[in-house]
């Protein structure tokens, strides 16, 4: 029985470290591009949301942060666009 721990050991032994050894396949999908700007952008949406149900007008400045939000979306949604 010794002798065949002896004898088979290194070869399990071989076995276990090139297992462990092997390094684990690459994830192939490509990362989402821009994925701060495309955050950004669904932020602006639910800003937008939130100040066209707003109860008050925010002392006269919600149509302005609308316009301006408006803007702002177009303004990424063309950069996201320009670079593909």
């Amino acid at each position: 029985m010794k002798k065949q721990i002896l004898r088979f050991g290194p070869w399990m032994l071989l076995m276990v470290v090139g297992t462990i050894a092997v390094p684990r396949t690459a994830n192939t999908a490509p990362p989402p591009e821009y994925p701060h700007m495309r955050a950004a952008a669904n932020e602006l949406r639910e800003a937008k949301n939130e100040l066209e149900h707003a109860a008050h007008d925010f002392c006269g400045h919600r149509a302005d942060a609308v316009k301006a939000t408006d803007a702002a979306l177009r303004e990424i949604n063309q950069a996201i666009a320009c670079r593909r």
